[in-house]
């Protein structure tokens, strides 16, 4: 009996490939990448005050590009290739076909799939980093910054946690999409890096305002829905063990989200859009370390920790403590990326299953992935208390890779060009920077005494109606 044509292999379909998994991967990839363009581009470019809109933007699309060009040039095979040392891939490029084309690493899809599944996810690290630095950084020390930190911070967490190499992947760390790699990588870079920048004018540290909640809105919109593949697509595979982790993740988001509302109307007496958009990030954040090797009603429980517990450190413990008041981090990528992903760490290894575990690694050793709850259970306390154990040392060992990696970097940048924008700069944003100012026909700082009208109306035939035009826009 023969098989379906369209099932049947060929020189562009062959036997190891299965379509519908690289049909899902390659999805998956594109929502992460919605997440960042425009998802982050148009959150930041929302969420900040209005002289800052454009570059707040710009800084989100310009990492995306810069990181493609590093990944395939050499960053994809320092965090999946040959090993160079125990932590660290052997850097190379990733751009023949020969390569590209042949079954992946991982999965029943080619590399050239996984390759960009994992850029997207190499990219959205700077874009988050970038959120603590908005407001007064360099573009130029931001543009050097950008593929530096990728290449020797991101690669080395990369390697050492996913990559089956990894000396952290050999101790059994369990991190299911980025927990560790990504939020809380981006998380202590951001803050680290905000604290070699320096802080923005007293002026815009007191008042910050969002000059377009809508638009915020829309791009926190984006980023939830794009964590469907951000979370789906971690067992490169279309299976069950992608559809739990997809549920459990909206499920622990919307937990998360409703209980930092409640704690904002319970303390200050009023429901904060912003504050809505920080618990629904807290809640993407603690759920990916462990969005598939957990219990629905463990989401739940993750989520009311991360809707609680930054809300917490940011609106209570931020203001007690000398340093954290010290360091300017914009949006607060410390409690919202660094922290949440320690709980999600934390809590995973508390949490985890060991039949989702199976499920998700399909590896012999599959058993030494459980949970300290089932260890304890189950009479594996032991084991259970390993994996605790590996869960902190690969926290320790992100929190200390991005102290050191992103200090370095910057105080290399230093030594080239200025980390922070001059106070005059500061003071303008936009225009200064870029020449460009988001929202300037009814920007109230100018009067348009020059106003050239573009209209359907012949300024001869109607010069009622122009004249009444420009006198609108010169109204201030």
């Amino acid at each position: 009996m023969e098989l379906p044509s369209n099932l049947s292999t060929d020189e562009a379909s062959p036997e190891w490939m299965n379509k519908g998994d690289n049909a899902w991967q390659l999805t998956a990839a594109t929502l992460v990448g919605l997440q960042c363009v425009p998802g982050l581009v148009i959150l930041y470019g929302g969420m900040v005050k209005k002289k800052w809109a454009i570059n707040s933007a710009f800084m989100a699309l310009y990492a995306f590009a810069s990181v493609l060009i590093c990944w395939v040039g050499w960053g994809y095979r320092m965090s999946f290739g040959d090993k160079l040392v125990a932590f660290w891939g052997k850097p190379a490029v990733a751009m023949d076909e020969k390569y590209l084309l042949g079954q992946a690493f991982l999965g029943y899809f080619p590399t050239a799939s996984m390759v960009f599944f994992q850029f997207v996810f190499a990219a959205i690290t700077p874009i988050l980093v970038a959120g603590a630095l908005l407001g007064r950084m360099n573009f130029i020390a931001w543009m050097l910054f950008v593929p530096l930190w990728h290449t020797f911070s991101y690669t080395i967490g990369a390697f050492s946690i996913w990559c089956p190499e990894g000396w952290l992947s050999k101790l059994g760390v369990i991190d299911f999409a980025g927990g560790y790699v990504i939020h809380l990588s981006s998380g202590v870079a951001g803050f680290t890096a905000a604290y070699w920048v320096g802080p923005r004018l007293d002026k815009d540290r007191e008042r910050f305002p969002p000059n377009n909640i809508l638009m915020m809105l829309a791009g926190a919109g984006l980023l939830w829905m794009g964590w469907t593949g951000f979370n789906g697509g971690a067992p490169y595979t279309a299976s069950t063990d992608a559809s739990l982790a997809v549920l459990n993740t909206h499920v622990c988001t919307a937990t998360s989200l409703l209980t930092w509302l409640v704690l904002d109307m319970s303390v200050f007496g009023k429901p904060s859009v912003i504050g809505a958009v920080n618990g629904m990030i807290t809640g993407l954040v603690c759920i990916t370390p462990g969005a598939g090797v957990v219990q629905c009603w463990a989401a739940i429980l993750m989520g009311l920790t991360s809707g609680s517990v930054p809300w917490y450190t940011m609106t209570v413990l931020h203001k007690k403590i000398k340093f954290l008041r010290h360091v300017d981090d914009t949006f607060a990528v410390f409690h919202t990326h660094a922290l949440a992903g320690i709980l999600g760490g934390i809590l995973t290894g508390f949490f985890a299953v060991p039949k989702l575990c199976r499920l998700f690694y399909l590896v012999p050793e599959w058993e030494r992935y459980i949970g300290l709850a089932y260890g304890l259970q189950t009479g594996r306390t032991s084991a259970g208390l390993r994996q605790m154990g590996a869960q902190l040392a690969g926290i320790g060992f992100i929190v200390c890779l991005n102290i050191v990696m992103t200090s370095l970097v910057c105080l290399f940048i230093k030594l080239i060009v200025p980390l922070r924008l001059e106070e005059e700069v500061l003071k303008i944003g936009d225009d200064a920077i870029h020449g460009e100012e988001a929202y300037a026909i009814w920007d109230d700082e100018e009067k348009y005494e020059n106003t050239q009208v573009n209209s359907a109306y012949d300024a001869d035939e109607y010069p009622s109606v122009v004249s009444k035009t420009v006198s609108e826009f010169q109204m201030v």
